[in-house]
């Protein structure tokens, strides 16, 4: 077993963080490497705030390459494409169809069932340890459809979800306000439901950044505002990091740097299929209890999450495949407040809502690249897509017990 290493951590949002406790925890001195000036600014800050294993799967399904297309041309859709001229995306998206058959959804799927369960399991534990507050609720959450095909999607997912023993019910849209009252005064039209009791929420942009204080007073250093310029190697070794502070060196090195990750890569000749799919969120603060969900409703209709994180409602939604653009586009928040609204119309004054975008790191199958690489003390923990929060605590664990010399409790 190694311990007292010491290990350098590229990249402070959720991933990187809870990758940094873990291995603080088992014994290594460890650094964490940000480029911005405080942990969690970028996927991690403003996401739809689910901790759902339940929900947990690859985009890259049956069907969606036709879907995508149907969407080219609408205003508001949940995938937009908008073509560029980058051989990194168009390598991405030709993987991404090659992954949307029913062998490669099926086994994609149970690979990250496996890690989301496993990562729900250390989450509950690290919050008992910790003692962290960041808006935790366990209250499940609810899948409305809003068509009869969008209902017959979630028969087949319920279907799945016995299959791999998992609490769910498929139920009838009468029983929907019976599990979320608020959906009562809804303006959209219901044809089902699906509810995933043991589903929940929390803030990981809190979570992340408190866990990093606690970091702090473990012993564990963190150097904000320092980007990686290079990468130094000497034949299959990683022997330091280049940056504007000066050479930083260390036995082992993590790259858990989200989306950014692909570009600190590619000089050592590692292609990670990493692309960044950028998505928006309103945050608002909750004008009427009684109007706000009790939890979280994900509308599969629009593809768009609506979370109450303690006093505030968060919606999140849209996938635009449109490389590292971070433009916040106006009809994005004009369809995200529609979509709320008409779910919730009296939770928010939704004039008041705080308008964000980030980019999910996303892999064309869908489970993240955990593990080695062919540099014997570089370790990748990249790719979580927009299953970020409810993955890192598992991933994380995982990688610490890899490099430690250590049996995982679950196969990666």
């Amino acid at each position: 077993m190694t311990h007292d290493m010491k290990i350098i951590v590229i990249g402070a949002g959720v991933v990187g963080v809870t990758t940094a406790w873990y291995l603080t925890e088992l014994g290594h001195e460890v650094t964490v490497i940000e480029r911005l000036s405080a942990p969690a600014g970028e996927a991690s800050f403003g996401n739809a705030g689910g901790i759902c294993p339940s929900f947990a799967g690859p985009w890259a399904a049956p069907g969606m390459p036709l879907k995508a297309l149907r969407w080219l041309f609408d205003d508001f859709p949940p995938l937009k494409i908008r073509p560029r001229f980058d051989l990194a995306q168009w390598r991405w998206l030709a993987a991404f169809v090659a992954n949307c058959n029913a062998r490669s959804f099926a086994e994609n799927k149970a690979r990250m069932q496996r890690v989301a369960h496993y990562s729900r399991h250390c989450l509950t534990e690290l919050s008992a340890q910790t003692g962290i507050a960041f808006d935790l609720s366990d209250k499940g959450v609810l899948q409305v459809f809003q068509t009869e095909e969008e209902a017959e999607g979630g028969r087949r997912s319920a279907k799945v979800l016995a299959e791999l023993g998992i609490a769910h019910r498929f139920v009838e849209a009468s029983e929907l306000a019976g599990i979320e009252p608020a959906l009562k005064d809804s303006n959209a039209s219901f044809a089902a439901g699906l509810h995933l009791p043991d589903d929940g929420t929390g803030d990981s942009h809190i979570f992340t950044r408190s866990l990093a204080a606690l970091l702090v007073k473990k012993g564990c250093r963190f150097e904000f505002d320092t980007i990686v310029s290079a990468i130094e190697t000497d034949a299959n070794r990683i022997i330091g990091l280049r940056t504007h502070a000066g050479k930083l060196s260390a036995d082992a090195f993590v790259v858990a740097a989200g989306a950014f990750a692909p570009a600190l890569l590619k000089p050592l000749g590692i292609n990670l299929p990493v692309y960044p799919v950028k998505g928006y969120s309103i945050t608002c603060p909750i004008h009427t209890d009684a109007g706000a969900p009790l939890s979280s409703v994900m509308d599969e209709h629009s593809k768009v999450m609506v979370t109450r994180l303690g006093n505030r409602l968060r919606a999140a939604g849209v996938a635009e495949i449109a490389g590292y653009d971070r433009a916040l586009r106006p009809e994005a928040r004009l369809g995200l407040i529609d979509r709320v609204r008409n779910l919730f119309p009296a939770a928010c004054d939704y004039a008041a809502a705080e308008f964000w975008c980030g980019f999910r790191p996303m892999t064309p199958a869908g489970p993240a690249i955990v593990g080695p690489t062919e540099f014997s003390n570089l370790y990748l923990n990249a790719g979580h897509g927009s299953n970020g929060w409810t993955q890192a605590c598992g991933t994380a664990r995982i990688l610490a017990d890899m490099i430690s010399g250590r049996t995982p409790d679950i196969e990666p």
